[in-house]
């Protein structure tokens, strides 16, 4: 008999809902491993919000979410957001190792040094958070991408994350989403740039109330 394909994420009529205000209703997507979703929309249709529903920061009042077949989300899902959650009182480094402890990643120095010098803030490691410009700040959420593979989380889910970003530094992040997805992981997220290694497409404006 043919091996039934199950989906690593499966949204069921789903409701984007902000507090009593629905903003899309009926929203579906089959998410398969390998797989990488741009999700669009004008604004307002609440995309950060669906990610936030996806993260367990918002609830889901109408529809349903299936993680291989299975209700609800039982793994930790990446994921980065507007709110960088970078402590100013923090050097680099120690903000990169914080960021990781909460996936059970216990980085080597080494590891720390090669994350950092990939978002380009190589000698920064020592320097504390609250004198990077916006930019540079950003690019410590980034580094964390370096390090974590499917086995640790193997849904990203990533808000705008070319933000602030140069074109080198994209073309890096570019190619370490195809490293994670084709090493076993799924990614959705949200960019008002193109997203040329995005093979997959989900427009909540295609849903709106």
């Amino acid at each position: 008999m043919p091996v039934l394909h199950v989906p690593l994420l499966t949204f069921d009529e789903l409701t984007v809902q902000r507090g009593e205000i629905p903003l899309c209703e009926g929203v579906v997507l089959d998410l398969s491993v390998g797989s990488i979703c741009h999700l669009i929309g004008a604004n307002g249709t609440g995309k950060t919000t669906l990610l936030m529903q996806l993260a367990g920061l918002l609830p889901i009042i109408t529809g349903s979410i299936y993680y291989q077949g299975t209700a609800g989300v039982p793994v930790q899902p990446l994921y980065v957001s507007h709110q960088l959650g970078i402590h100013p009182s923090l050097t680099v480094a120690q903000n990169l190792t914080f960021l990781l402890n909460l996936y059970g990643i216990s980085p080597s120095n080494a590891d720390v040094d090669d994350a950092l010098a990939w978002v380009g803030l190589q000698g920064f490691e020592t320097i504390s958070s609250s004198h990077l410009s916006a930019g540079q700040t950003r690019r410590i959420t980034l580094a964390r991408l370096y390090l974590l593979t499917p086995q640790v989380t193997p849904l990203w889910l990533l808000d705008e994350p070319f933000t602030a970003l140069d074109v080198d530094m994209v073309a890096r992040m570019e190619t370490r989403l195809r490293e994670f997805v084709g090493a076993g992981g799924a990614i959705v997220m949200t960019s008002h740039q193109p997203v040329g290694v995005a093979n997959q497409v989900l427009d909540l404006s295609d849903y709106m109330v």
